[in-house]
């Protein structure tokens, strides 16, 4: 039975399209059959899966505004597919204000397809809008990736609020897997702080291993890899294997 996890925390820069694009490749190395879904008009995902949204002639944009089914837009790569995104989705959430049941168009666009695969990772973007309202609709999980300082934790608490929200409205079965702390650095006591808070304060599961914060990690996007293709070797790529296979023990 497909897992659909949403990978979701309204603060930019806390390593959530590497999450998923790591996680998901080590999952598909170990023969799993995955799909990217990239919900974020930045198009992170897509350019680190090395695609170009430019180029596309349709993205999940199009599966919004109902001109075309998932299936179109599907790119299909050795490892993990993707459904990719563009600037132009930025776009969807204007259109999506004034449809009825707007909430439910990713699960009901997904409904055709996932059942092709084992996992399926929503990259959510930095905002808790209709979009990412959508993933949380769609998704049976939440991952929620997190900076171990102040800022992160405190966002960790809103995004909470919201998940409240989706399970009285919109996805009553809605389960939050837990966290995954990224960029951590352990020789800091702010760091280790905040773990404990997040554990402490919102309650929240938190996953090991905490991923180390390499550079390695940052230069993978733009080779159009994840970190186990650049630098397998390295702590934050080991750290990310490991995590998948926890991960997906909790499924």
């Amino acid at each position: 039975m497909t897992s659909v996890i949403a990978v979701a925390n309204q603060k930019g820069g806390v390593a959530k399209t590497t999450t998923v694009h790591t996680i998901a490749d080590a999952l598909a190395e170990q023969g799993r059959e995955i799909l990217m879904i990239d919900l974020d008009p930045q198009a992170c995902l897509t350019y680190a899966a090395d695609a170009q949204p430019d180029d596309l002639d349709v993205t999940i944009h199009d599966v919004f505004l109902g001109r075309v089914k998932a299936d179109d837009v599907l790119l299909k790569r050795e490892g993990p597919d993707i459904l990719p995104s563009s600037i132009d989705l930025a776009g969807s959430e204007i259109h999506l204000l004034t449809k009825t049941g707007r909430e439910f168009v990713l699960k009901r666009a997904l409904a055709d397809i996932k059942d092709r695969y084992d996992i399926v990772f929503i990259d959510c973007g930095p905002s808790l809008g209709i979009l990412t309202v959508n993933a949380l609709t769609a998704a049976d999980y939440v991952l929620i990736p997190f900076q171990a300082e102040t800022l992160s934790d405190r966002g960790v608490g809103q995004l909470l609020e919201t998940i409240d929200d989706v399970r009285h409205y919109t996805n009553e079965d809605l389960q939050i897997l837990g966290g995954i702390a990224t960029m951590f650095d352990s020789r800091t006591n702010l760091g280790k702080a905040v773990l404990v808070d997040v554990k402490e304060t919102h309650g929240l599961t938190v996953i090991e291993p905490p991923i180390p914060r390499s550079v390695r990690v940052a230069e993978a996007p733009g080779e159009g890899v994840s970190v186990l293709q650049h630098a397998r070797r390295s702590r934050s790529a080991q750290a990310y294997v490991e995590f998948a296979g926890n991960l997906e023990a909790l499924l």
